[in-house]
């Protein structure tokens, strides 16, 4: 596995598409959905980064970004995180906007699940392992509830 410190533009097209696919296999390892390449040194700046998915997510990203650049067809809806991950932050959003901007919340369409960035694709899983979670709230799964109450 080998996941270049060098920009991907540097890449020849089997150095870009040999990325690609390591990167995605490093996703996988970090998503804890395969049992080789768990510690591989490679994946040490991803596991030591504040969130994991979301840094070999950016990664992936700015791979992708590179590939369609030069006509290639890389499938975005690779790069994955977990719809609870998604719930959960929209929650957390419309929290702080109670506050601070109710009118803008009254204006956003209520869908438990809002769309989410374009960089990431949402696949069933819950909140991310490193979200930390106030005291009082709870994740089911890929389902919110707040004190016992469910949300979606």
């Amino acid at each position: 596995m080998r996941l270049w410190t060098l920009h991907p533009k540097y890449l020849d097209v089997r150095g870009l598409v040999a990325l690609w696919r390591e990167a995605l296999l490093a996703q996988a390892v970090l998503e804890g959905k395969t049992s080789g390449y768990k510690y591989h040194p490679q994946l040490i700046r991803f596991r030591d980064s504040p969130s994991p998915a979301e840094s070999i997510a950016a990664y992936l990203q700015a791979v992708h970004t590179e590939a369609t650049r030069r006509g290639y067809c890389f499938d975005k809806t690779k790069i994955a995180v977990a719809r609870g991950q998604l719930a959960y932050e929209w929650e957390h959003l419309k929290g702080k906007l109670r506050v601070r901007a109710p009118s803008w919340l009254a204006g956003l369409k209520q869908d438990p699940y809002p769309e989410a960035h374009p960089l990431f694709h949402i696949v069933p899983g819950p909140v991310a392992d490193w979200e930390v979670i106030k005291p009082g709230k709870e994740f089911c799964g890929d389902q919110p509830f707040i004190l016992g109450k469910k949300l979606a």
